[in-house]
């Protein structure tokens, strides 16, 4: 019999906030976490603006060893694990660590890390034979993307399945539908799962200005991201961390568990079509989101808000758009829509992850996150984006959908685990 998977346990890191009661604050009360970049002088760059975390390790528990072991991205991705475990309320210790597993998404690894030693062990650049010695004892960590998962397996004392997921920016729902995948297979009884990225580096800059995927609205960064809005001319760079504790739903039961939702469905596709290019017509998102809605035994009718990916470019926007009402029919005019991307930014592969624990909340507590930003609607863009501010609603079942560059889609399919007491 294939089991149920239920998330019990919420952690996170994000801009204009750290840990889930701030984020969950910062979302439900509309306001923007994006600035302009603080962390090296952007000025050369077409984009200079960023959704940062005001992220201290030291002061979120983690030792003077780890901090120098550990790129940006591990760090948040272990103090929020730390959370996730202590908000599901399991003890690991009393568990077999062989069916604890973990699982862990990411876009770009430990970017920030990697860069910061080239320019070290290049001289800035002006070598082009580097001097290794210079370089620190952990740099191989930061070239292999599975330390990410390592350290939080560590962390944890998980010895059951470990993994990285990298999926561009569909990582951070990838991984959490493959951990449900596991429990529901019986390799795992419990996963520690989500998705991390610390992408705000030159690299990055430098790369979406090359392709201008990023805005340039860099006179007022506080409403720069502007999903689904006339005006948006692309998304604003952002960072963070989400991770879950799934378990086993009958698991979850016996022990009293709060279950924030259960993992209903999960599907991928992939348009084999253009690296960062979409077919206007949304098919393979829409392909994405009937196969999630078939594994949960949902019909379009069921879903009381959609989690858009809502990027803030018009390719994307149009094209999810286009989706929705290609899978839900007339009932995408019904439901309601919003791009939390409009607050904290895009943080690539983590932000599929930040995305479904603002599901997760928004079934908890009956609420649904607003698009900040949106002042003029894109004529294209005509459902129901919820502007500017949260609205309370009961939700029983919440679509999420991310799409990727490589023309990754993919959709998730979250519902109250009681949902037959409407």
């Amino acid at each position: 019999m294939t089991r149920r998977v239920a998330l019990t346990g919420i952690g996170t890191v994000a801009p204009g906030g750290i840990g889930t009661k701030e984020f969950w604050e910062l979302i439900k009360a509309g306001r923007t976490a994006t600035r302009r970049v603080s962390f090296f002088d952007p000025s050369p760059f077409r984009s200079q603006v960023a959704a940062e975390c005001d992220f201290d390790p030291a002061a979120n528990g983690l030792t003077p060893q780890q901090i120098r072991r550990m790129d940006r991205a591990a760090q948040f991705a272990v103090v929020s694990s730390r959370e996730a475990v202590q908000d599901s309320g399991v003890e690991l210790d009393e568990v077999d660590p062989t069916r604890v597993g973990v699982a862990i998404g990411s876009a770009v690894g430990c970017t920030m890390s990697l860069e910061n030693e080239y320019t070290v062990v290049s001289d800035g650049g002006r070598r082009w034979l580097v001097d290794h010695t210079y370089g620190v004892p952990n740099l191989y960590s930061y070239l292999v993307p599975g330390s990410l998962a390592t350290e939080v397996a560590w962390d944890a004392g998980a010895e059951g399945p470990t993994t990285v997921v990298s999926t561009g920016c569909t990582s951070g729902v990838d991984t959490v539908g493959y951990a449900a995948q596991l429990i529901r297979e019986g390799s795992a009884d419990i996963m520690i799962a989500g998705a991390t990225d610390a992408p705000i580096s030159p690299i990055t800059l430098a790369c979406f200005d090359a392709i201008k995927a990023t805005t340039p609205r860099n006179n007022d960064p506080a409403t720069a991201s502007r999903p689904f809005d006339r005006s948006r001319n692309g998304f604003v760079l952002g960072e963070g961390s989400a991770v879950f504790v799934l378990e086993d739903l009958e698991h979850a039961r016996r022990r009293g568990a709060e279950i924030y939702a259960e993992i209903a469905g999960f599907a991928s596709r992939c348009n084999a079509y253009h690296m960062t290019g979409l077919r206007p017509d949304g098919r393979e998102m829409s392909a994405a989101i009937d196969d999630a809605l078939r594994q949960a035994g949902a019909a379009a009718t069921d879903v009381d808000y959609v989690n858009a990916h809502g990027s803030g470019t018009k390719q994307n926007d149009r094209h999810e758009t286009a989706a929705m009402k290609r899978s839900l029919g007339d009932h995408a005019y019904r439901t309601p829509v919003s791009s939390i991307k409009s607050m904290v930014g895009h943080s690539l592969g983590a932000i599929g992850s930040i995305e479904i624990a603002a599901c997760a909340l928004a079934i908890r507590d009956g609420v649904v996150p607003p698009t900040a930003n949106l002042h003029e609607p894109d004529p294209e863009c005509d459902l129901d984006y919820v502007p500017l501010e949260a609205r309370e609603r009961r939700v029983d079942a919440v679509l999420s959908v991310a799409s990727g560059f490589g023309g990754f889609q993919s959709a998730m399919v979250l519902q109250r685990h009681d949902r037959g007491s409407r």
